[in-house]
């Protein structure tokens, strides 16, 4: 079953830090009241509004079981995947979690041609952190703890954790923390490369959201162009051929009307209005 789904990247804390900030009076909403909609709907997928337009939240609800893995689950993840792919208007998802702590399995979301960030409040362990590694960025409160610790389980970090862990920190890092098992703050994981940013716990949420702001006022297609690049040059065997994987990328968004709009809006001394097109 892992291998066919792969991993879904996860936010924890992310429903406790919106209650704590919301005005008086509606942080007091009935844990059971969250608790029915949450069996009804165990995936959210939400589209935020403007000033947020392109970015989208794709929650996991399910408190009463702490998110366990169901078919229905993963049934709903991968039908939310697909409605974000044939979504033309998304730009950003963000991926969240309304249990603290919890993370949960899914559907990989390196698939998405679109930019996925995870936010990691709290514990990122084993399956936990092969969640966050399969998102393009992870933003780390200053309270998360990060690490792969099967191998004192005697097994191995088997949802991906051994091929995109080396991927992001290096063979030789990534080897230490799995063979040990070894737990890093969010600090370390910032200065080895395993996270993007480490914030005051409770705000890697609204960190995570400021990048996703910058990411929407670029040309969507340059984005997903981008990550493209990356990701296919990142597979191949060589610099030749990773550059090759480039340039089909490049001589793509030469043409396009986006492209056009860009070089209009610079002569013009406007800001571009990028349509995706």
């Amino acid at each position: 079953m892992r291998s066919s789904w792969g991993i879904l990247a996860a936010v924890s804390g992310h429903l406790t830090v919106r209650q704590a900030s919301a005005a008086p009076g509606h942080h007091s909403l009935p844990v059971r009241t969250l608790q029915t909609l949450a069996q009804r709907e165990p995936v959210c997928l939400k589209k935020l509004s403007a000033p947020d337009t392109g970015v989208l939240e794709l929650t996991l609800q399910r408190p009463e079981v702490k998110n366990a893995i169901s078919w229905e689950l993963m049934t709903r993840l991968r039908g939310a995947i697909h409605k974000i792919e044939a979504d033309a208007t998304a730009k950003v998802v963000l991926v969240a979690s309304s249990v603290p702590g919890v993370f949960c399995a899914g559907a990989d979301l390196k698939a998405l041609s679109i930019p996925t960030i995870a936010v990691i409040e709290g514990a990122a362990l084993g399956g936990g952190l092969e969640l966050a590694l399969s998102c393009d960025l992870r933003i780390c409160g200053e309270n998360a703890t990060l690490g792969l610790p099967e191998t004192g389980l005697a097994i191995i970090p088997g949802a991906g954790g051994t091929q995109r862990l080396p991927r992001i920190i290096g063979k030789s890092r990534a080897k230490e923390l799995i063979f040990t098992g070894r737990r890093c703050d969010a600090t370390e994981a910032v200065l080895m490369g395993l996270a993007n940013y480490c914030v005051p716990a409770g705000e890697a949420y609204g960190k995570a959201l400021e990048l996703a702001r910058e990411i929407t006022k670029k040309g969507p297609l340059g984005v997903r162009m981008a990550k493209k690049a990356i990701d296919q040059g990142m597979e191949v065997a060589d610099m030749r051929s990773a550059l090759a994987v480039e340039g089909e990328c490049y001589e793509q968004l030469l043409h396009t009307q986006d492209r056009l709009e860009c070089l209009a809006a610079f002569a013009e001394k406007r800001e571009p209005v990028y349509t995706g097109e």
